[in-house]
């Protein structure tokens, strides 16, 4: 099984080196970019099973082995991220594909975004797969290189624009993270995660909260963390819809999964939790605070997403087994749910010619299966049961009440809060824009959505509603994952079989 661990990085390299060869045939580059990523997909699935039942599947790349070659390792937290992310970008790349991209396109052409989309698609696998933090910190450079490409698409003027201060911010997280690399290694002599495990506890105290507050500062970033999150609800909305999708539901989820793996595996013991679980609250109340205030469907959803990042956060914050696992299964719900609202703000673009609410009404009448496609993830967000969303939140409700203490109880006001609150943004969106009567741009000639666009977001949102079906089995790997973790011996034995210090 070790020698399919590779694969989710390198297929999607070889088939983004093959689309840019065959940059003037459209057809056989969404054929390739298919078949690559439905590839990637199943073998994260193989992996996904392989680390539940066996533990964490390690390979030494170029057969060097750890502490001194780079390695490649998927425990049951790595390969769940593979294998919702490589279901999430298959979908968008389909709806892309619906969505009738050509290389005379102003907005996207076919030729830059299918293998620029595959280089995204190997950075998100490869900083997932990272057993080092510098192939870490080479995951995170791959995926935003080719963000940076994708969120500019077509050059028109606000996408350079907001698409500059993308640039920027990412570029800032980036210096931060490799002067945090550089720093670790002065004082460690390694950047394997494993031998980190045993040489960051021999630090003193001091040193080691530093590197601690570094690391974090570059994830949190990343994350879009409050009071690190300003850049998103500007940068976001005005990419193309796929983009802004894939965005929305991956990027910001490698920085939790950074910080999730690195407070578990070198930071145990809690010294930053206060500091989370502040960042956290702020996070989730003034993120949703800023989707009250809005009026353009992207944006609204760009602010939502920034306030559930403080759920995720709050589930690590705690320290805990019940908590760390709630925030791994609110990270695969979430990566599912924002998607798929993403892909609807999409449609309805597509079908409303806007997304500003001012503009549109009666969707609901004259488009009721987008009704339903907006509906059923809206209400997942906000976290209505029975809904996966309803049972994240809840079991990161539980672990804030089982922790006791002033400041996770402060913590599970703020989510209960957040939660209403989302509920009637997505209650609101719903008046407005799908049940009131029909307003300037819904009273134009109807647009016929594609349907290989309309296919893959109900792909998704039947995948939100399986994470409900599913969800005593998922929480039950998200749970061994977050004993795994707790315990970090598992990981570095897989990885130091040796046991070298």
């Amino acid at each position: 099984m070790s020698r399919l661990l590779p694969l989710p990085v390198v297929v999607p390299l070889l088939g983004a080196a093959l689309s840019l060869l065959l940059a003037g045939r459209p057809r056989l580059q969404r054929t390739i970019s298919v078949l690559c990523l439905s590839g990637t997909l199943t073998v994260a699935v193989l992996l996904l099973v392989q680390a539940y039942r066996y533990g964490p599947v390690v390979v030494a790349v170029g057969a060097w082995p750890a502490p001194v070659g780079i390695v490649l390792v998927a425990d049951q937290l790595a390969a769940l991220m593979l294998v919702v992310s490589s279901a999430v970008t298959l979908c968008v790349l389909l709806y892309s594909i619906g969505q009738g991209r050509s290389d005379t396109s102003e907005s996207s052409p076919v030729s830059i975004f299918h293998p620029t989309y595959l280089v995204l698609t190997a950075g998100v696998t490869n900083a997932f797969l990272a057993g080092d933090l510098f192939n870490l910190f080479v995951g995170f450079e791959i995926l935003l290189a080719a963000s940076f490409v994708l969120i500019t698409l077509g050059g028109t003027e606000t996408r350079i624009r907001t698409g500059s201060t993308y640039v920027v911010v990412s570029i800032l997280s980036s210096m931060i993270f490799l002067t945090s690399v550089g720093l670790v290694y002065a004082a460690t002599g390694t950047l394997n995660l494993a031998q980190l495990a045993q040489r960051l506890d021999d630090l003193p105290g001091g040193v080691r909260l530093t590197l601690e507050l570094m690391l974090l500062l570059g994830f949190a970033i990343k994350a879009a963390v409050f009071p690190l999150s300003a850049w998103l609800p500007d940068s976001y909305p005005t990419a193309p819809a796929p983009v802004t999708a894939v965005f929305a539901g991956l990027l910001t989820k490698v920085g939790v999964y950074a910080i999730i793996r690195t407070e578990t595996l070198l930071f145990p013991g809690g010294r930053a939790d206060v500091l989370l679980m502040v960042v956290a609250g702020l996070t989730m109340v003034i993120g949703i605070l800023g989707a009250v205030a809005q009026s353009d469907l992207k944006r609204l959803f760009s602010f939502t997403l920034v306030s559930h990042i403080g759920y995720m956060i709050f589930g690590v914050a705690l320290s805990t087994a019940a908590g760390l696992s709630g925030a791994i299964f609110y990270v695969v719900h979430h990566i599912t749910i924002q998607t798929t609202l993403f892909l609807v703000a999409g449609l309805v673009e597509e079908r409303a010619g806007s997304t500003d609410l001012r503009r549109i009404g009666g969707l609901a009448r004259v488009a009721p299966l987008l009704g339903v496609l907006f509906f059923v993830p809206a209400m997942n967000l906000a976290g209505v049961p029975p809904f996966s969303g309803f049972l994240g939140k809840l079991g990161l409700l539980q672990a804030g009440v089982a922790a006791g203490g002033p400041l996770p109880g402060v913590l599970v006001a703020a989510g209960t809060l957040t939660s209403l609150l989302t509920l009637y943004v997505a209650s609101r969106v719903w008046n407005i824009a799908f049940w009131r009567a029909p307003r300037l741009a819904t009273s134009e000639p109807v647009v016929r959505l594609p349907r290989l666009m309309v296919g893959a977001t109900v792909v998704l949102v039947a995948l939100g509603l399986a994470l409900t079906v599913l969800a005593g089995p998922l929480f039950d790997v998200t749970a061994d994952a977050a004993a795994d973790l707790r315990l970090r011996t598992p990981y570095v034995r897989a990885v130091l079989p040796g046991g070298v210090p």
